[in-house]
């Protein structure tokens, strides 16, 4: 609702067109980032509790008190930045610090604490404990976690069943979630006024595959990848205030359509339709503040 209502607040659009419904919560996530000042440590923390919560919702998920914990403070520290910039308002003004999420247990280390519930799964998996069920608990609050670095994770039972198998066969926790090596955290204060930010580091690179694709490496995730490639070309023109085919010179400029990150050719039967990523809109944009466009336009013309 915080991101919605930034939304409103810039008289932003916050219904579907076709649907009629309000837009989704990777759909305000991905226009607060674009337009309105989300800075992805933010958005990843929101990312993170949102898919902890598809995950309870959906199936079951095992989290320990401390790592929620550290997880609601991270996300209070968002909110609460963010609310401040956006709206000019804190939290402090309509809720008392005293009401706000404590914990008797001191906040660990996010990499530590990934640690310890890795090696845990390891153990439940261990033959003859037959507490699978917790261990796939644990493994999906664990893909949750990567929503704090990458804006693309799906909890996908297939995902969970290639991590099991990578634990039994006895492979390392930067093998398996080479996305958590990534994120480290960062606290100030204690008590009611623990201030988290999760922060990232350079990680190994994201490899993208398809629902049917059979490989079965630990670190491979599926996603949705029409969730992540939703603006079609039309539409990204409209919302750098360029025509078509001035957006699309500026795209051939910046070799866009090569990014995998960027742009997918979704291939329905014999049609092919092109769809566009957020990380497009945000690279033209940033080019666009240092680029003439007319010499881009005149260049591709020719």
């Amino acid at each position: 609702m915080l991101l919605k209502a930034v939304l409103i607040q810039n008289k932003a659009n916050v219904f579907d067109k076709v649907t009629g419904r309000s837009i989704s919560f990777d759909r305000s996530l991905g226009l607060c980032m674009a337009h309105y000042g989300l800075t992805a440590e933010e958005a990843g923390v929101m990312r993170a509790v949102d898919s902890l919560r598809d995950a309870a919702q959906h199936w079951f998920v095992v989290v320990a008190e401390d790592l929620l914990y550290i997880n609601t403070r991270a996300l209070i520290t968002a909110f609460d930045a963010y609310l401040l910039r956006a709206l000019e308002v804190t939290l402090n003004d309509h809720i008392p610090a005293r009401v706000l999420p404590v914990s008797t247990m001191p906040p660990g280390d996010f990499e530590f604490l990934m640690d310890r519930e890795y090696n845990l799964v390891k153990e439940l998996l261990e033959p003859g404990r037959r507490q699978r069920d917790e261990a796939r608990g644990r493994i999906r609050s664990m893909l949750a976690m990567e929503s704090i670095a990458v804006d693309e994770v799906e909890v996908s039972e297939r995902d969970i069943d290639r991590i099991e198998k990578a634990v039994r066969a006895g492979q390392g926790i930067n093998e398996v979630f080479p996305r958590l090596s990534t994120v480290g955290t960062r606290t100030d204060g204690d008590g009611v006024n623990l201030v988290v930010h999760f922060t990232k580091k350079e990680g190994a690179p994201v490899r993208y595959i398809g629902g049917d694709d059979p490989a079965d490496a630990a670190a491979v995730r599926e996603l949705d990848l029409q969730k992540k490639f939703y603006v079609g070309a039309t539409d990204l023109a409209k919302r750098l205030g360029l025509t078509p085919p001035k957006a699309k010179a500026l795209r051939v400029h910046l070799g866009i359509d090569e990014d995998l990150g960027c742009h997918h050719v979704f291939e329905f039967g014999s049609t092919r339709i092109s769809r566009f990523s957020d990380n497009a809109f945000r690279r033209m944009r940033e080019a666009l503040d240092n680029l003439d466009i007319e010499e881009i336009w005149q260049a591709h013309r020719r």
